[in-house]
């Protein structure tokens, strides 16, 4: 009698016999069973050796099951449960590729299959998914790289995640894995784990494992297409209705949104939304910690589920459910199961998105609940919603254009006005400043020789000239003009029209912005508070110092306001301050000026953000506000036991950087009154000429009377003003910084010592006040005395 071992031999070397012995006794059973809906397997190695040998007619069947059937995840199913029966896993899982808020992830949709799995217990509930993102595990790391593999021991390879196992309870040992791509773009990953009857999938398992994702990539394409048709179907329809209802009506916000809202209700994929409509005319409350509060004056809520019906909640409370702060984030990570009012709604996921107006100011919040399908929000209902914000957005087209071009007009006037006072450098006055470099082949002086790095330094022996090539030293000494390749004919050229952009007034001229400029180099060299700062903010700090009041009119920001000024009428606050600054960014657009140039997009735009810092700080209304705060760090710097700590404290922290450089640029715009008393009382003399000179426009021009700080006739009070501005507004900010740094303390020094001689001026001016007066007592007394009771009425003349 024959053995097993003798019969396999026979087959063996008589192939076409057993070929012919399997379709007449085994072929049509086996297959017929194989692709049956009620499938069992008793001898899986049996089937797979079958498979080798009919794998044409298995693919056959296999492709004529995938047409018959029209729902993706069905089909998706009997070709993975198939594979796993092909390569002898234990089981199979499909992940699908998603992208949410821009971070793509990874999620279950069809798990633990197996041969025998039914297909309604391996189909995930999107309740039950399990997500994770694509930079974790094995299954992260094939939708990085977007190529099979085959893992023999997954204990082994370092990006293997525990995350799933520890979810199921189950233990994987090895896998084969293989994403499903469309092109360029992944669609979802398959994975077999533990090969049964082995340690590890063979190269025979990779080659039908690959066969067998064909079928299923098809299946996942064409899945994929047909999504992506109804969604543009729906963005066309929104974009369509959306631009249609919003320029129907273009007098009343509210309207504009509702119509459009309610329009494009059937081509929202979700069960419920809102908009909550900002209350523009409440002030936001900021704070350094927090977000602003935003003030909502209604929330239209659209209820589509069963019978649809629209609500109204006029002044909703800022607690209301729609309003919640992070009310996405908060359903994501602990679910928002009570109900949200009477109608037994419950939220399970939020899509929620900002409406935005040309102006870049949010003034309303679109929120959408429950995606119909149960399944979160994705990329593409994201960019639906996106669209019809963007038109609601829009909306305010109308109202905004008047505005905008009073804006346009004011800008042109301001413009003209500088178009006709201030010209670019030309190209001879660059050279005189250039021939020092490339004709003598020589640096700009060194700061030594001018006292650049000294807080006593005064400008007034040095010709305006020497200043700009001071000036460009200070660059140079920072470090920054190589390090940030700034072109030297450019820092020649942009120094030169800084300086030309001073207008030649009494005070606030170009000498005083040098000066202000030198200051902030001296505090970051010699005062060491450099040591908080990059270098690229240090050259910002010191380019924004430099400008801080060019352009300046000789009169203060209320002057501005009561004479009606463009200025005033372009910027609502911090008037003359904001137009330093354009003023300072209308050179960085010239190619020719800007010595920012080769900076990245991102240096670029943080150097105009420090610019704002620094230069809106000169505001001395803002220095009052920010007293307590810069306070506040010197206390907290002053009880670190090293300077690390206190470097760390302050340079981890941007608001606590900016709150100092603020501080940093009022210590600067002031440092005149620290100068030596030779030096102090001279541009003391020029601070009230041009005081003054205001004070004579306010009553020639507006016909007002001057406060006495502006009032000519009021100038022998000046000593007694001085001390008053000194005491009231500068001791602080020298006294703080000679705190922070002791290297600062001689300003404060300078500051102590101006203040007791303006002190003695102001005794000599009250003596001779009181002398006057005193005199003045003496003889009104004499005079009643010699007039007795007849004498003349202090109010009253007899003609």
């Amino acid at each position: 009698m024959a053995d097993k071992d003798s019969v396999e031999k026979y087959l063996e070397n008589n192939p076409q016999f057993a070929k012919e012995f399997f379709d007449k006794k085994v072929r049509q059973e086996v297959i017929t069973a194989a692709f049956s809906e009620n499938f069992e397997v008793k001898d899986v190695a049996s089937f797979s050796e079958v498979s080798k040998i009919q794998e044409a007619n298995v693919i056959f069947d296999l492709v004529k099951d995938m047409h018959t059937e029209t729902v993706m995840e069905k089909a998706m199913h009997k070709v993975i449960q198939r594979t796993c029966l092909m390569v002898n896993a234990d089981r199979c899982s499909y992940f699908i590729y998603r992208a949410r808020n821009g971070i793509g992830e990874l999620a279950t949709c069809l798990f633990d299959i197996t041969p025998t799995s039914k297909f309604e217990s391996n189909l995930v509930n999107p309740a039950a998914e399990i997500v994770f993102p694509t930079d974790v595990g094995i299954v992260g790391q094939i939708t990085t790289s977007k190529k099979p593999a085959n893992i023999p021991d997954v204990k082994k390879n370092p990006r293997f995640s525990e995350f799933v196992d520890k979810q199921t309870g189950y233990t994987t040992k090895n896998m084969l894995i293989a994403p499903i791509m469309h092109g360029k773009d992944v669609l979802g990953i398959i994975t077999a784990l533990n090969k049964i009857g082995s340690s590890e999938f063979s190269k025979a398992d990779e080659e039908v494992f690959q066969k067998y994702m064909t079928f299923a990539t098809v299946i996942a394409v064409q899945h994929y297409t047909s999504y992506m048709w109804n969604v543009e179907l729906r963005r066309s329809q929104v974009l369509l209705w959306s631009a249609s209802k919003v320029f129907e009506e273009l007098t009343d916000i509210e309207r504009q949104f509702h119509k459009a809202l309610y329009t494009v209700r059937t081509y929202l994929n979700c069960n419920r939304y809102s908009v909550g409509l900002l209350d523009m005319t409440k002030e936001k409350t900021w704070s350094h910690t927090k977000a602003p509060r935003l003030v909502f004056y209604k929330i239209i809520d659209y209820i589509l589920e069963d019978k649809e019906e629209i609500k109204v909640i006029p002044t909703p409370p800022v607690d209301h459910w729609a309003l919640v702060s992070g009310l996405p984030t908060y359903v994501a990570e602990n679910a928002f199961k009570e109900q949200v009012d009477d109608t037994g709604f419950v939220i399970q996921n939020v899509l929620s998105l900002p409406i935005v107006n040309k102006k870049e100011e949010i003034v309303g919040i679109a929120t959408f609940f429950n995606r119909k399908d149960g399944k979160p929000f994705d990329e593409q209902d994201e960019q639906i919603m996106e669209a019809l914000t963007q038109f609601l957005g829009w909306s305010h087209l109308n109202c905004d254009t008047y505005d905008r071009l009073n804006r346009m007009e004011w800008k042109k006037d301001i413009a003209q006005e500088m178009l006709m006072y201030q010209t670019r450098a030309t190209s001879e006055e660059v050279q005189e400043v250039l021939n020092t470099i490339e004709k003598f082949d020589m640096k700009p002086e060194d700061s030594k020789d001018i006292d650049l790095l000294e807080f006593h330094f005064s400008d007034l022996p040095v010709t305006p000239l020497d200043l700009i090539k001071g000036g460009i030293r200070c660059f140079f000494e920072l470090n920054v003009v190589e390090k940030f390749k700034v072109p030297a004919e450019v820092l020649t050229r942009w120094m030169y029209t800084v300086r030309k952009g001073y207008r030649d007034i009494t005070y606030h001229n170009w000498r005083h912005g040098f000066n202000v400029g030198q200051t902030m180099f001296t505090l970051l060299q010699t005062g060491k508070l450099r040591k908080y700062y990059s270098d690229l903010e240090a050259f910002a700090m010191v380019a924004a110092a430099f400008c801080h009041d060019i352009d300046h009119r000789g009169t203060n920001n209320l002057y501005q306001t009561k004479s009606g000024s463009p200025l005033a009428r372009l910027h609502g606050s911090s008037i003359l301050e904001r137009h330093h600054l354009q003023y300072s960014k209308t050179l960085m657009e010239d190619e020719a000026l800007n010595i920012f140039q080769n900076l990245q997009k991102r240096q670029f735009e943080t150097v105009q953000h420090l610019h704002d810092v620094c230069i809106i700080a000169t505001d001395l209304a803002l220095y009052f506000k920010k007293r307590t705060m810069f306070q506040k760090i010197v206390d907290a710097t002053e009880t670190m036991p090293n300077e690390q700590d206190q470097i760390a404290h302050v340079s981890n922290n941007p608001v606590r950087k900016e709150i100092i450089m603020a501080m940093m640029m009022t210590g600067c715009d002031l440092s005149a009154i620290t100068k030596p008393w030779e030096v102090q009382s001279k541009v003391a003399l020029m601070v009230a000429e041009e005081f003054w000179e205001q004070g004579d426009l306010e009553r020639t021009v507006l016909d007002q009377q001057p406060i006495p700080m502006m009032d000519r006739n009021k100038k022998d009070e000046l000593p007694k003003m001085q001390c008053g501005f000194i005491n009231f507004v500068c001791s602080f900010v020298y006294k703080e910084f000679s705190r922070f740094h002791k290297e600062i303390t001689p300003m404060f020094n300078g500051l102590n010592n101006n203040l007791a001689h303006w002190k003695e001026l102001a005794d000599i001016y009250d003596a001779k006040m009181k002398a006057i007066e005193d005199e003045k007592k003496k003889l009104e007394e004499a005079e009643a005395k010699k007039g007795g009771e007849g004498g003349k009425s202090k109010t009253c003349t007899i003609v």
